[in-house]
């Protein structure tokens, strides 16, 4: 077996869920000292291609993202009400971490490394430069991964 499974071993991003992005978003940057970002969400089914468990995804999502230094990145996720990653895990355990991100190349490949450990693939989509894959981690990490890769 490969040492590193992911190819990398730099947590790009940690990601929040939320009930409410506009108050979370205010509590953050008051207590880090940065400026609220602005909000953004998620593209249509149309442009991310999403999927959820193997079906077609048109779950939607408001994020913000604080840079907290170095490539470490803080986002808030407030997700819609439509079947996700991140409605089930918001509506099974409340606000809180729900992944680790990392840059990966080659995410075919580093996802059949992942699922080959019994780490499966339970969500994935396209964004504007990219693509993102959430693997249920939780039995062996105590919460999920997101594979983050870039054009």
């Amino acid at each position: 077996m490969e040492k590193n499974l992911l190819g990398t071993n730099v947590v790009a991003q940690v990601g929040i869920l939320v009930h409410d992005i506009e108050k979370s978003v205010k509590e953050f940057a008051a207590i880090l000292g940065m400026e609220e970002p602005e909000c953004m969400i998620t593209g249509p089914i149309e442009e991310t291609q999403g999927e959820f468990r193997g079906k077609p995804c048109d779950a939607r999502a408001k994020l913000a993202f604080f840079n907290v230094g170095g490539n470490l990145t803080l986002e808030l996720i407030e997700p819609d009400e439509k079947p996700s990653t991140w409605r089930e895990d918001l509506d099974k355990y409340g606000e809180g971490v729900h992944h680790l991100a990392f840059v990966v190349n080659g995410m075919k490949q580093v996802i059949s490394r992942l699922e080959a450990t019994g780490i499966p693939l339970i969500q994935k989509g396209e964004y504007q430069g990219g693509r993102y894959a959430y693997l249920d981690s939780r039995k062996t990490l105590k919460t999920l991964i997101e594979l983050l890769e870039n054009d």
